[in-house]
């Protein structure tokens, strides 16, 4: 059967079309192939051969593998788009979210964000807010719209706790305040940048075991215990969350903000001034404010920014200048950066082969019961054990007499109804009179099959239970699908990939310009 199959992909594969050597080089970026009439370029099959070149030791894998998986791959990936999976709101959403966490580090000046990192790094290494303190706090929120008498009956209740614990207070005594009185309960790190600067003011002056007088943060009022303190980590574990906290405490990162200054350039960001003059003068115009990349943003896209980010004008210009810099340059980061093209569409096309691979094989593999049974029965031979085995069930019994009427009462049942018998006849009430254990036992699997079946070292009797027998038989292979475990899964699954692939050659239409092919780089 897999000599037809070879066959048919041999027979089906590709019908050849050629190009001149001179045209070949002359384009920077040739048509490799089409896939059912769908144009796949050079330097996609490059890319998918630096990341799948290699076989699970290190190996190169040999150009033909390499050109058949390719094909085999596409061929897949159109499977599942004329499927419609791709028009799948929840592929959809998981290919946005993918692109979003992608262009995050397109958007932004890494050197200068690492720059600036480094320098509050060496800041921080250098200063009183050096490496990490763990602290617990006594604390209240307090509502913005807090009335003045709950304030000060807040602010008197932390002077008294505090009052209390300088007089000699343990351990424990802060704690239970913290367990009664305090919003938060729990103990944690606090690493530069990570809380309000007022919060990280007062605990890295503290030394472990000290306690702050009550201070106020915007979160509310706190009395800090430092419990221990670590070094300051490696710069390189501490960049990307010094980066993340510094924006979030002081808004657009510094490499975002250096990036949106080079755009300006780049797309020659050209300001209105008679647009800019009215809307600082009347705080509304109808006019353009600027032209970026020949496109003119006008008085009216502004107030749709505006309305949504409640501000000063001037901050409002300015996040609105921002925002359009980087969505002129989001919408052209295929275009312009062909590694990040071909990322997303990598993203995108695994997504899609994950899917129709799971519908066609993984998945089926291990749920098609009435196919495995077949596959099973048709490689028998295939599937064998190196030592006999034990297919039955353990009895551990309160008597002697119990585990032989046991035995004897199964014997008429079919195996299936073994455990239900025993639980239903003998297990009645408050005093069970049967342990039962039944499956298929190799020689280790049970010590009292390997007593009883296998003559191994007599065990220790279960307590309570102590008269064990056993029912059932020594089998030299497995006589059921189900007995073969994941073996026959991956077999069926192989022999299900492998139909696939020859019915998707035997109907897809495959050309492959053998000039552009002989000019790939496979490294």
């Amino acid at each position: 059967m897999q000599s037809k199959m070879m066959t048919m992909v041999k027979s089906g594969l590709a019908i050849l079309f050629l190009l001149s050597g001179l045209a070949v080089i002359a384009q920077p970026d040739p048509v490799l192939m089409r896939i059912n009439g769908k144009e796949v370029f050079r330097s996609e099959f490059e890319y998918a051969c630096r990341q799948n070149g290699k076989l699970a030791d290190g190996v190169r894998k040999q150009r033909q593998d390499l050109l058949d998986w390719f094909v085999n791959f596409k061929l897949k990936v159109a499977e599942a788009e004329a499927a419609g999976l791709d028009t799948a709101e929840v592929f959809r959403s998981r290919l946005d979210s993918c692109r979003r966490q992608l262009v995050k580090s397109y958007l932004t000046d890494e050197e200068t964000n690492e720059r600036v990192a480094r320098r509050f790094y060496d800041k921080m290494k250098s200063g009183r807010r050096a490496g990490q303190v763990r602290v617990s706090h006594i604390y209240k929120s307090l509502p913005q719209n807090i009335s003045g008498y709950t304030l000060r009956k807040v602010e008197a209740k932390m002077d008294s706790i505090y009052e209390s614990l300088g007089k000699g207070a343990t351990a424990a005594a802060f704690d239970a305040y913290v367990k009664d009185f305090s919003d938060d309960k729990t103990t944690f790190w606090v690493r530069w940048l990570q809380m309000p600067a007022e919060f990280e003011e007062v605990a890295f002056d503290l030394q472990p075991g000290e306690i702050s007088r009550p201070f106020f943060t915007p979160q509310g009022i706190h009395i800090v215990k430092v419990l221990e303190r670590k070094a300051v980590p490696p710069f390189d574990e501490v960049k990307e969350e010094m980066i993340r906290c510094r924006t979030r405490r002081h808004g657009m990162d510094k490499g975002t903000e250096a990036l949106v200054e080079k755009l300006k350039q780049e797309y020659h960001y050209t300001p209105d001034r008679a647009g800019m003059e009215e809307l600082m003068s009347k705080g509304q115009t109808g006019r353009t404010l600027f032209t970026l990349g020949g496109r003119s943003y006008t008085g009216k896209e502004f107030a749709r920014f505006a309305a949504a980010h409640p501000e000063g004008i001037q901050r409002q210009l300015n996040g609105f200048v921002m925002k359009s810099v980087l969505d002129y340059e989001n919408n052209h980061l295929e275009r312009k950066y062909p590694v990040f093209r071909l990322l997303m569409q990598k993203y995108r096309e695994d997504m899609l082969f994950n899917e129709i691979s799971n519908r066609e094989v993984w998945g089926r593999s291990k749920t098609d019961e009435a196919g495995l049974k077949g596959y099973f029965e048709d490689h028998r031979q295939n599937y064998h054990w190196e030592a006999p085995r034990y297919k039955g069930i353990v009895l551990h019994c309160t008597s002697k007499r119990v585990s032989k009427q046991v035995r004897k009462f199964l014997k008429g049942l079919p195996e299936n109804e073994w455990l239900d018998a025993i639980r239903l006849t003998f297990n009645v009430g408050d005093t069970p009179k049967v342990q039962a254990e039944q499956g298929l036992f190799a020689r280790g699997d049970n010590a009292y099959v390997d007593d009883l079946v296998f003559k191994g070292k007599e065990p220790a009797p279960v307590m309570s239970f102590p008269f064990t027998a056993v029912l059932g038989k020594k089998v030299k292979g497995p006589e059921d699908y189900r007995e073969v475990g994941g073996q026959l899964v991956t077999d069926y699954q192989n022999y299900l990939e492998q139909r696939w692939i020859a019915k998707l050659r035997a109907a897809g239409k495959v050309e492959i310009n053998q000039e552009v092919l002989k000019t790939v780089n496979y490294h």
